[in-house]
């Protein structure tokens, strides 16, 4: 069996990942990021922080910084995995972000979890990255591993004392939600973390920021349509990376295309 190693580049600065399919064993090792990824087929032993574990098809797989770990596949056939890398400043402000403490930095300490929704939320964090649209990656990005940290990690998560009030991140999004915005812009219009932003959004409006973005953005792009603009025009005012990004959206909220 071949080796086959696919390497991507992401939008957004200190963030890699890999697509891989092998049957080949690795020699003990580091990375200098976060690593964090899952098991697409197969299954494989490896050493970590906390000994030796095993992980197979749908188990969640995660590395620190500077952990020495290797890897070899169980059974014929290889394994296939998928690994986003973040640089440790990335994965330390999110965790500082989630727990409200003041310093300290968080390690993953879980290198194997066995649990569908969180495989669901970092499958979707790898897509986000490696995604060929580089636009808007950053919100995404955010929104998702900040949901995933506090699973991975030893992070106390602070009870939410009523519900920020988000107003003013609602009312930016409204008056223009073609511009490109983050989680850390909403951030300051609020006064809070960006935990507490995409917490208190998803409260209050039943969708997480992006998502909520991404609607008002359909919802412009139609208001575009009905004056007559061409499609093309259409994407680009209403903040879309090109016409086919918006084409996709529209049909999986819609039903139909443009």
């Amino acid at each position: 069996m071949k080796s086959r190693f696919l390497a991507y580049s992401c939008a957004v600065k200190g963030v890699d990942a890999v697509a891989a399919d092998s049957d080949r064993s690795f020699p003990k090792h580091t990375h200098d990021q976060f690593g964090l990824g899952y098991i697409v087929r197969g299954a494989q032993q490896s050493a970590s922080g906390v000994g030796s574990v095993e992980a197979q098809a749908g188990n969640v797989i995660s590395v620190n910084p500077g952990e020495v770990h290797d890897g070899s596949p169980i059974g014929g056939g290889g394994r296939a995995w998928r690994m986003v890398y973040l640089d440790p400043h990335l994965v330390w402000a999110a965790g500082l972000d989630v727990s409200e403490h003041l310093q300290g930095q968080i390690e993953f300490q879980r290198p194997v979890i066995g649990d569908p929704r969180l495989l669901g939320k970092t499958a979707a964090l790898f897509d986000a990255v490696t995604s060929p649209h580089t636009f808007d990656v950053a919100m995404p990005m955010e929104e998702l591993l900040l949901s995933i940290l506090p699973h991975m990690a030893e992070v106390t998560v602070p009870k939410v004392k009523g519900r920020l009030n988000i107003t003013r991140a609602l009312q930016r999004i409204n008056d223009d939600p073609a511009s490109s915005l983050s989680l850390e812009d909403l951030a300051h219009l609020t006064g809070g973390s960006r935990f507490q932003v995409l917490r208190a959004f998803t409260m209050t409006t039943g969708l997480s920021p992006h998502a909520y973005l991404m609607q008002k953005r359909l919802q412009l792009s139609r208001r575009l349509m009905r004056a007559g603009r061409p499609l093309a025009e259409v994407a680009l005012e209403a903040g879309f990376a090109d016409q086919s990004h918006m084409s996709r959206l529209f049909l999986r909220t819609f039903g139909f295309t443009p």
